[in-house]
């Protein structure tokens, strides 16, 4: 039986668990799928460590010309990471007619027009399930189990990172640096982890989302996002008090004038499937015009699941499957006909809003008029009594009905400047 043989390039966390699925389950695969998949070559920096995989002699390399010249390896797996180095090594596979397989979500996110393009006009072919959901099946299952639904809407949480520090805030009322602290120590979130904390992950998944259901082609960075760092413990607190659980969401759904997209900690009913989700587990819950709610959930990082996702797109790419929907659905090219974004301006959403102000009369009178004044109408409030009474500030959370994002934004940043009110924290609801 003639293999398809595989170079792989880049040999950290994920790179190595893909080698050891590849190396050490190749006959199970093989019987699985009726064809030899062998990886042949990996290209790394460091090739005095092959992480205890025992390769054989002369696999490891640190010579990229040794995957893209040999004409016999016909699928590349990107796993370095980055938009730079990754980016001219996924191209220079795709203009030799190689297909690529990459986890590469910010890759994806910033060059998907340009890298589907390529592989269209070497017809070729570019797997990227791992790049959202580590090892869960959300790309594939949009792409071609719910082809006969209109998506409506897709709700994501999306980084293991987030979703273990709010768990852990809401299981020890920890601070938020304690949280981040202890997923440090674990191993979920980098040394620094700014692009995880600050939205920036979840924001560039829900770009590739929103291409795949919608058909719409964004710079992530033009979604509005806000993180789980201005989340702290006494958000938690209140949250639960109001029966409700905080979860950063990525969100793409219809609305009457166009597509909603935005990332934001995210009030939700503590019985709902997403507050169920805890720990470093994601989840996505999709609504199909025909199939109405269905919900994904799984590890959505680390070594094992995401190495799973990638190698899944290694044999349907190596058995002609990927090939298939690639050619069918036009990915990131002008034939797919876009939802419209909805301007930020536009979205329109309950809020929970914190307010940590001197105690003093009258100032809740003026919270009420700034938001009025904009109709901004306010649906609940809750607030602690001091517990000593020495203490200058209170906090105050006020709990809004749907209200434009530009109109809500326009009195919080007027009551920001209010030297006894201070700037407040606002976050999104959901029911």
């Amino acid at each position: 039986m003639k293999s398809v043989k595989v170079g792989l390039l880049g040999l950290g966390t994920i790179g190595t668990g893909v080698a050891k699925i590849l190396t050490r389950k190749q006959e199970m695969i093989e019987r699985a799928v009726g064809k030899k998949i062998e990886l042949v070559k990996i290209c790394d920096r460091n090739t005095s460590n092959d992480r205890g995989l025992g390769l054989p002699e002369g696999m490891l390399t640190d010579n990229v010309a040794e995957i893209m010249d040999d004409p016999e390896i016909s699928i590349v797996v990107e796993l370095i990471g980055g938009t730079t180095v990754a980016r001219d090594f996924v191209l220079m596979a795709l203009d030799k007619g190689k297909n690529v397989v990459t986890a590469n979500k910010a890759l994806i996110a910033k060059c998907g027009e340009e890298l589907f393009e390529k592989a269209r006009e070497k017809g070729v072919t570019i797997g990227f399930e791992a790049s959202v959901g580590g090892g869960i099946p959300v790309l594939a299952s949009i792409q071609t189990s719910l082809q006969a639904n209109r998506i409506e809407s897709i709700q994501a949480i999306c980084n293991g990172t987030c979703n273990f520090i709010l768990s852990e805030m809401e299981s020890k009322n920890a601070p938020y640096a304690d949280a981040l602290k202890e997923a440090q120590r674990l191993g979920f979130a980098e040394a620094n982890p700014t692009l995880d904390v600050d939205g920036s992950d979840s924001t560039q998944k829900l770009a590739i989302l929103a291409q795949l259901a919608f058909g719409v082609k964004v710079d992530w960075q033009t979604i509005p996002r806000v993180g789980v760092d201005v989340v702290d413990a006494i958000d938690v607190t209140f949250a639960r008090e109001l029966g409700r659980k905080i979860r950063l969401l990525a969100i793409a759904e219809r609305a009457e004038k166009g597509l909603v997209l935005k990332v934001a900690p995210t009030l939700v009913p503590e019985n709902s499937n997403l507050a169920m989700v805890t720990n470093a587990f994601n989840a996505i819950r999709i609504v199909g015009d025909s199939v109405g709610p269905v919900f994904y959930q799984g590890w959505g990082a680390g070594q094992d699941p995401t190495a799973s996702a990638v190698c899944s797109d290694v044999i349907d790419c190596a058995l002609g499957r990927t090939k298939i929907t690639f050619d069918s659905l036009r990915l990131w090219s002008d034939e797919r006909e876009g939802v419209p974004i909805l301007d930020a301006k536009e979205i329109t959403s309950r809020a929970y809003i914190r307010f940590n102000v001197e105690d003093r009369p009258g100032v809740l009178a003026e919270i009420s008029a700034a938001l009025g004044k904009r109709g901004v109408s306010i649906a609940a409030m809750l607030q602690h009594p001091k517990e000593n009474m020495d203490d200058k500030l209170v906090t105050i959370i006020l709990m809004t009905y749907e209200a434009p994002a530009a109109a809500l934004q326009e009195a919080l940043d007027e009551l920001a400047t209010i030297p006894y009110i201070g700037k407040p924290v606002c976050l999104a609801v959901r029911d």
